[in-house]
């Protein structure tokens, strides 16, 4: 499949900051880590993956804005188009060796996301989608999962670590999920979630308290690949709000009913 010029400029920096992440995942033990929170790592190798990719797409792209994880954000010249960039989503798997993390980086046009890449350079898997496009990983056209019931169904969310707030919620929200699926996966990296939804590797995704760089990518990539995705509150934004349902069609309605409670 043949891109864009702003996608192909977004695939070649995932790969440029993958092949510097995995080296570095390679001497895991070794890496210079600070702390940014309970339970919440920032590692000289995810700072060093925002640098490479912000090099590439603000050297190709110089008056687009511009919000990342560590970086935060910059007005750019021209107000209608900006980078969403996650560089390292999964940084507490990437620390303890676990092989599922992934870059993921997300153009925004007017308020909408146009397009976006989630890379899992551990795997060399690269998600990306194009609106109107459809969605891909590698040559692969994606597509969800075709199941229609929820009890053949499993499904992905995060689960609040480090004494966060939300757990209370989160456990509900199990409660009422689990008894009615085939079962529920916490890998810890909300942008292959949402890959993997589109791969239909996973039957459908929820999760609260997420940043926009979390998703932004990912939610494009589900929709072109068919899935359905709402915000937890009915009638919100799903990059303002930081919540986010999806599934395929016949799921949908079940499983939001369920997450909303």
């Amino acid at each position: 499949m043949v891109g864009s010029a702003n996608l192909n400029i977004m695939i070649k920096a995932a790969r440029r900051a993958g092949r510097a992440l995995v080296k570095d995942f390679r001497e895991v033990e070794n890496l210079q880590v600070s702390m940014k929170g309970a339970g919440d790592f920032v590692s000289r190798a995810d700072i060093n993956a925002e640098r490479i990719i912000k090099e590439d797409l603000m050297g190709a792209r110089p008056t687009y804005g511009w919000l990342a994880e560590e970086g935060g954000g910059e007005e750019g010249q021209d107000p209608t188009r900006r980078w969403i960039v996650d560089p390292l989503d999964g940084t507490t798997n990437f620390l303890h060796g676990l092989p599922h993390w992934a870059i993921s980086i997300a153009l925004e046009h007017k308020g909408q996301v146009v397009a976006g890449v989630v890379f899992d350079p551990a795997k060399d898997e690269m998600f990306f989608a194009e609106k109107g496009t459809g969605a891909w990983m590698n040559d692969s056209r994606l597509r969800v999962s075709g199941r229609t019931k929820m009890i053949e169904s499993i499904f992905a969310t995060g689960l609040p670590f480090g004494g966060r707030a939300d757990l209370p919620d989160t456990l509900k929200d199990l409660g009422r999920i689990l008894p009615g699926c085939a079962g529920v996966r916490r890998w810890g990296a909300a942008a292959l979630d949402l890959a993997y939804v589109a791969a239909g590797r996973y039957d459908g995704f929820w999760e609260r308290r997420l940043n926009a760089w979390d998703i932004a990518a990912g939610l494009i990539i589900v929709r072109e690949a068919g899935g359905f995705a709402e915000s937890i509150t009915p009638s919100g934004d799903i990059l303002s709000d930081g919540t986010i349902v999806c599934a395929n069609e016949p799921l949908f309605a079940p499983f939001a009913k369920l997450v909303r409670g």
